[in-house]
């Protein structure tokens, strides 16, 4: 093992035993060392990935308040702070908050921590040396050796000829403004605060949030891949055009397929290269850093070169003639001296030019027309500086794709147009140019702005070094491109400057020629610089997307994550390898700049927005010590961002903006949530405060009228949703629009429940995501269910932002207690949602609701329209139309006509109604006679005011209660011990009292909704069992529809009641009566229907009639399968007006 030591986070457990406190010192606050226990964690792992050691919940890697992980087992001693003693472990003493942020520390993301790997098993010990790279060296030149490269050396020269010196100036300007908006936005973003390893991502994504940090993110990969690409086929451009061009594999005699023989060709060369730089990044970064500098001093030496082949220029221009027929450009390609005819000794003889445009070398011989009618001139490429060329290079000199160079101003006579030009030495254009293009192929050459923020681990005081290193980085680049533009265009000639790949000078770069003292310097350092920017992006790119998937925003990409055991993220490298093919798969490097422009340009562009964002909101922690910044500079580097986006390409725009949309709305559907303090949070909470204060300006217009839910849930002992179908039924009725509040009431005192509530809202949650139920989840504990649900119903939502309908599932047994948890609270919810203006809905045989995967292939949804509500019984059935599970439903409308109304004409009245809501329905009049009451209406009543009564004399006080109770238990055992079988016995049915045993309190017959089948059964043996009113004979006259009650001998005045028909409340009579005949006629038509809407009837003002109320309500929807009772809100819901 060697000497070295790991840092470990050990979990110390201290146990106090009245005043005695197990001590833990920390004798050294610089370097801890701890016994590698069985909770050891590497303090290094844990810095980088704390939320795998803390308590599931995602935080940021901080030193700050509640980081309880690393010193959960250091307990407080003394007694001058004894106050805060109890809250240290969340809120740590300031001495240790200050000694935690002294050895804070960020670390290069996945290559420093781990280049030294473990030997042995015990732990090493290690001395962390603080990075000391300053602005220069960390910031400076990277950005420098990032944004010089390929395009300044290959295609800045061509720029300048295509586009003119004037049209070449604005193309950099705007391209160099907004890379240094971007960069003022992202030193405000990077000072604020401490950048950890990650960089620009990290800025982006904890700025933005982890949608638009992930989408954006991952387009600055791609651009940083599409890169690497571009840096390939430079290299191999480089090599195959200027350095070994005999090393091209794939030729052709045809100069038509000449261009598509080099695309072969790089397509070939660049999978090798990718494959051998692939390679050594994999097998080892530190040489790729190494070799940085290296690569950079080629960089600046090619530079310094061009500038000394400007100057050489003034007083000895260099030798590179270029040759013209008429003003058409010639390569020298057959022929070597740029003439018709030349003198050999004392005779005229024809050239090889001569013979290049002839048909053999007579003078008599059929030439090509326009070489006959043309002069042949030689002029010089490199007129120098101190000719006037520039004023012939100002303006642009755009051409289509096949066309001739032609040197402006030079005289032509121009042949007749059956002219072919095939097999003849002129320099053709490869690619039509325009100022846009041109824009997408310049802009990368200036994106190397990011490199220093992505060395933010490496650099000794970050806040200071990456505004000030990458400012002046832009400034040094700018100034180089701006006056390479202008000394271009003042020093080459307009024809070679169009000439991409040096035709006309023998094959040589045209920024080599002018360059001194070789063009090998420029050739040689371009290559090396292209193959350096390479390297570096295969070396970037893979610990970005490492970097992305540890994050676990994007679940697929988890696997990225993954690497070597010294951390080298090699599945992502794998990853970068593969899109970076594609890239040189397209083998064109004007084709694929566009596209990683792209990209950059929208990492740009999101940069900008989160410094403008955060600027806005004025966030308290946006605190930047970098101060030259405002909201407007960030404003105008987003627009120009994405006004250069369009520019460059619009479609490649619009498919850049699908991708990262797409990776957008992936995160948010499946990605994993995280809270990083984003300005989009902040973005959200304004708009929100602003739209809910405009939302109480005043009452919603019927118009705008949609069901704000606000669904009571019941849940069980184990805190779980006892009908999950109630959140079934909200999905389809609201299909994620509009507001949604799930509330619950738990029974007790919040501080000894409040771990119930947080297990509640959780599995609440859950549940709300399986039925995928969009809205807020709000749990209340209170003294009482009864006055929970009023609480809810009171405080619910904020601002306009309320709920306007209460949705509930009906108490099935509401007859085993007469507490609030039964019909009194739900009588009492009834009231409450009424005089709060609030709309009802109350589901009846919930659990036969159907799921959000079931669909009805058919059938009917009913609507009873008995009174007006307001137009919700309409609205309900057409909002649940546009779900999946009863699209295929049909509406059906009925309503009731009285003996007096005209039951046709009331048909099509109903029909023209809902025409002109738009609504298609089936109508149908129900004509409700006004017949007799029956007997089984006054059987029901009976039933039910003998358990009225009944009730009524069970509400004594606990202790009275108690007494009646154990006399009556005890006169009934004396009475079995003493006569077996000569007396009835008494059977109590359990009632929900309480403190009562159940053994004692069996005093009810009807214990549950499901007592209609057994009733018969129980009252199968008249002489074991003595009834309260009627006998056998009559439950088996009425169907078994009557509710049993229950009387004995032994239970004294309670059973003694029996009251007769004459002496029933006729207004009860009356209203079993109307539940009665409704119910007929509601059965007979809808029966077989999958759902079935009618008016709930609102509760007695006589509060003594609430529990008549419920049987009411029973009697009314008994027989039917699916049934939701709506109860309007007091107001109109729905309009026939446009």
């Amino acid at each position: 093992m060697s000497q070295s030591q790991r840092f470990l986070v050990t979990t110390v457990r201290s146990q106090i035993d009245g005043h005695a406190i197990d001590e833990m010192q920390n004798k050294d606050s610089n370097c801890t060392s701890a016994a590698p226990e069985e909770s050891s964690v590497p303090i290094l792992e844990y810095l980088r990935e704390p939320n795998r050691y803390g308590d599931g919940v995602p935080k940021e890697s901080s030193p700050f308040i509640n980081s309880t992980d690393i010193d959960k087992g250091i307990l407080y001693e003394g007694k001058n702070l004894a106050l805060f003693e109890e809250e240290m472990d969340r809120n740590p003493m300031v001495s240790s908050l200050l000694n935690r942020l002294a050895n804070y520390t960020n670390l290069t993301q996945g290559v420093k921590e781990h280049e030294e790997a473990e030997n042995n098993d015990e732990p090493k010990k290690k001395e962390i040396k603080a990075p000391r790279m300053g602005t220069f060296i960390g910031v400076y030149l990277p950005c420098l050796q990032n944004i010089l490269g390929v395009i300044l050396f290959l295609r800045l020269t061509w720029i300048v000829g295509a586009a003119g010196i004037f049209g070449s100036f604005w193309i950099v300007f705007m391209c160099c403004a907004c890379t240094s908006l971007t960069a003022i936005s992202m030193s405000a973003i990077a000072t604020n605060g401490v950048v950890p390893a990650g960089g620009s991502y990290y800025m982006i994504s904890r700025s933005l949030g982890p949608e638009f940090g992930g989408a954006v993110g991952l387009c600055f990969y791609l651009g940083t891949t599409f890169a690497g690409a571009m840096y390939i086929l430079g290299t191999i451009e480089i090599l195959l055009t200027y350095i070994v061009p005999s090393a091209a594999i794939f030729k052709s005699e045809d100069p038509n397929k000449e261009s598509q023989a080099m695309l072969n060709n790089m397509r070939l060369y660049g999978t090798c290269t990718i494959t051998l730089m692939a390679t050594v990044v994999f097998v080892g970064v530190k040489y790729v850093n190494k070799l940085a500098l290296v690569f950079l001093a080629c960089v600046i030496l090619s530079i310094f070169s061009i500038y000394a082949g400007v100057i050489k220029s003034g007083f000895s221009p260099p030798d590179f003639p270029l040759c013209l027929l008429g003003n058409r450009t010639l390569a020298w390609k057959g022929f070597d001296k740029c003439a018709k005819i030349i003198i050999q000794g004392n005779q005229t003889v024809t050239s090889q030019l001569w013979k290049v445009f002839c048909q053999d070398s007579s003078f008599n011989a059929t030439c090509d027309e326009y070489f006959e009618l043309n002069n042949v001139t030689q002029i010089q490429g490199i007129p120098g500086i101190a000719s006037k060329v520039i004023f012939d290079n100002i303006w642009s000199h755009y051409g289509t794709q096949g066309e001739m160079l032609e040197k402006h101003g030079l005289p032509s006579i121009p042949a007749s147009e059956t002219e072919t030009n095939v097999g003849l030495p002129y320099v053709f254009s490869d690619i039509a140019t325009y100022f846009t293009m041109l824009v997408g192929i310049y802009f990368p050459s200036v994106t190397g702005i990011m490199a220093g923020s992505n060395r933010s681990g490496d650099l000794k005081d970050a806040q200071k070094s990456i505004p000030t290193g990458t400012l002046l980085a832009i400034i040094t680049t700018s100034f180089i491109y701006l006056s390479c533009i202008i000394l271009f265009g003042a020093c080459i000639e307009g024809v070679l400057l169009r000439d991409k790949f040096g035709e006309s000078v023998n094959g040589n770069l045209v920024i080599g020629i002018l360059a001194w003292p070789s063009p090998w310097v420029i050739v040689i350092g371009s290559f090396f610089s292209t193959c350096g920017a390479g390297l570096q992006s295969l070396t970037g790119a893979p610990r970005l997307m490492q970097a992305i998937a540890r994050d676990g925003i994007v679940p697929f990409l988890r696997v990225f994550g993954h690497g070597k055991a010294n951390g080298e993220p090699t599945w992502a490298l794998l990853l970068t390898a593969g899109i970076c093919e594609i890239g040189i798969l397209i083998a064109s490097l004007d084709s694929v700049a566009p596209i990683l422009s792209m990209f950059f340009l929208m990492c740009y562009m999101f940069v900008n927005l989160a410094c403008a964002l955060q600027t806005l909101l004025r966030t308290p922690n946006w605190r930047p010590r970098f101060k030259y910044y405002h909201w407007t500079l960030s404003f105008l580097g987003m627009s120009l961002c994405l006004s250069l986006m369009f520019i460059c390409s619009w479609y490649y725009a619009l498919f850049a903006m699908l991708i990262a949309g797409c990776i957008y709305k992936y995160i948010e559907y499946r990605g994993a949530e995280k809270e990083w303090g984003d300005g989009i949070r902040g973005l959200s909470l304004n708009a929100a405060r602003y739209a809910l204060l405009r939302l109480e300006d005043g009452p919603t217009h019927t118009k705008n009228w949609r069901p704000q839910l606000l669904i009571l849930l019941n849940l069980d002992p184990e805190q779980n949703v006892k009908h999950p179908r109630l959140l079934s039924l909200t999905t389809q009725l609201k299909a994620g629009k509009g507001l949604t509040i799930v509330g619950s009431v738990l029974e007790g005192i919040f501080l000894e429940r409040h771990s119930d509530v947080q297990n509640a809202e959780q599995n609440i949650k859950a549940l709300m995501g399986t039925e995928k139920t969009k809205g807020f989840c709000h749990v209340v504990v209170s003294s009482n269910r009864r006055d929970g649900v009023s609480h809810l119903i009171q405080s619910s939502g904020l601002g306009g932002m309320k709920h306007n309908t209460v949705l509930v599932a009906w108490p099935e047994l509401w007859r085993q207690s007469d507490g609030p948890a039964g019909w009194k609270g739900f009588v009492d919810m009834v009231r409450e949602t009424t005089a709060a203006h609030q709309a009802l809905l109350v589901t009846k045989n919930v659990d036969n609701f159907p799921t959000n995967q079931e669909r009805f292939a058919g059938g009917t949804i009913d609507v009873w329209w008995i009174v007006h509500d307001g137009g919700l019984l309409m609205l309900l059935p057409f909002l649940l139309s546009q779900h999946k599970v009863w699209r295929k439903c049909k509406m059906r409308i009925f309503t009731v006509a009285q003996i007096d109304d005209n039951s046709i004409q009331m048909k099509k009245d109903l029909q023209l109604f809902l025409y002109q809501l738009r609504l298609d329905a089936e109508v149908e009049v129900v004509e409700l006679l006004d017949n007799d009451i029956s007997a089984f209406t006054y059987e029901r009543t009976l039933v039910m005011e003998q358990r009225s009564q009944m009730l009524k004399q069970m509400q004594l006080s606990r202790n009275e209660r108690e007494r009646e109770i154990q006399s009556i238990t005890d006169e009934s055992r004396g009475a079995t011990i003493r006569k077996n079988s000569a007396r009835p016995s008494l059977e109590f049915q359990p009632m929900d009292l309480e403190d009562v045993p159940k053994e004692e309190a069996q005093l009810i017959h009807d214990k549950n909704a499901a007592a209609h089948s057994s009733a018969t059964d129980r009252l199968a043996v008249p002489s074991e069992r003595v009834h309260m009113t009627w006998t056998k004979e009559k439950i088996v006259a009425e169907k078994n529809k009557n509710k049993e009650s229950l009387s004995s001998e032994g239970v004294r005045d309670i059973f003694n009641m029996k009251p007769e028909w004459g002496n029933l409340n006729q207004s009860n009579v009356r209203r079993m009566h109307t539940a009665v005949k409704l119910n007929e006629v509601v059965v007979n038509r809808s029966q077989d229907a999958r759902l079935v809407l009618l008016n709930m009837p609102g509760p007695p003002k006589n509060r003594q009639g609430d529990e008549n109320y419920m049987e009411f309500l029973e009697v009314l929807t008994e027989g039917l399968n699916r049934v939701l009772m709506v109860r309007g809100g007091g107001s109109e819901v729905i309009t026939i007006y446009s």
